[in-house]
């Protein structure tokens, strides 16, 4: 009796870690990841508009259909890239994907931060140049170091209302996005 009940004990456990083998390899696997979606979008180093995506639509990128969108593709290869802009008073965020499509670093208005972003994005060689005071930084610009030279950039604005969000994405328009040589 105890015989079968260890095959089956060692059936279940051999099956779960097939399992979680198969969840964990199949993201790695993919052909369609955020960064191949995004390609197509002509966003290096100035920050697009995504069209809002009307409720019932396919939506390929997963779009909140209340929330503006502004993209920016910047490789740190070219030297720092900066995110500066004065944003509408609500909530707003700026996330920075790697080309895994993780999240590298996110940040909210909410944070103390209030209108004004103003981001700094640095790899490991530029950061070590920044404490050397070999490259100069704005007061008040946030440093953001990343592990990854090649970034998508993603700002989200939240207006109060859906008749402001062409005045939201005219002020996301605005956002100066790039980088800068070194």
């Amino acid at each position: 009796m105890i015989r079968p009940l260890l095959w089956l004990l060692a059936g279940l456990v051999l099956g779960g870690i097939i399992h979680i083998v198969v969840i964990l390899t199949l993201p790695a696997l993919t052909e369609q990841s955020v960064w191949t979606r995004v390609a197509a979008i002509e966003a290096d180093n100035r920050v697009v508009i995504l069209d809002s995506v009307p409720a019932g639509q396919p939506n390929p990128l997963g779009l909140d259909p209340e929330m503006v969108y502004g993209l920016c593709r910047v490789d740190l290869a070219q030297g720092p890239a900066y995110v500066r802009g004065t944003l509408p008073d609500a909530f707003w965020s700026v996330a920075l994907f790697d080309t895994s499509g993780k999240v590298a670093y996110s940040t909210t208005n909410r944070d103390g931060i209030g209108q004004v972003m103003d981001l700094g994005i640095f790899n490991a060689d530029q950061t070590r140049l920044l404490a050397q005071q070999q490259i100069d930084v704005a007061e008040g610009t946030l440093v953001v170091e990343t592990t990854s030279d090649k970034l998508l950039i993603l700002v989200r604005l939240a207006p109060p209302q859906q008749v402001m969000a062409e005045r939201f994405a005219r002020s996301l328009a605005a956002v100066s996005c790039g980088t800068v040589a070194p």
